[in-house]
């Protein structure tokens, strides 16, 4: 079982292959830069003692983090209806 979603079961595969990929690399880096901006923050607000601000910052990791696995369990949720297109 890949990472992947199998396209070899619909047309336009190819075009649907390269649409899938770029979404999936911008929303993990996106998450990626969103988790290290939001914990440097979070640092550095608690550290200073502005805790309304690191709440919001401690907001965003936990926003980054969803948005992270919601990227990957849509892999999974894809590849669950291309087989399910296959079938029919």
């Amino acid at each position: 079982m890949g990472i992947f979603p199998d396209f070899g079961a619909v047309g336009g595969g190819a075009d649907l292959r390269g649409i899938v990929g770029a979404l999936l690399m911008y929303v993990l880096v996106f998450a990626v830069l969103m988790t290290l901006i939001c914990a440097v923050t979070w640092a550095i607000t608690s550290s200073s003692g502005n805790y309304q601000s690191a709440l919001r910052a401690r907001a965003g990791v936990l926003v980054a983090a969803g948005a992270a696995a919601l990227a990957g369990a849509g892999v999974a949720w894809m590849n669950f209806l291309i087989g399910i297109g296959q079938q029919l």
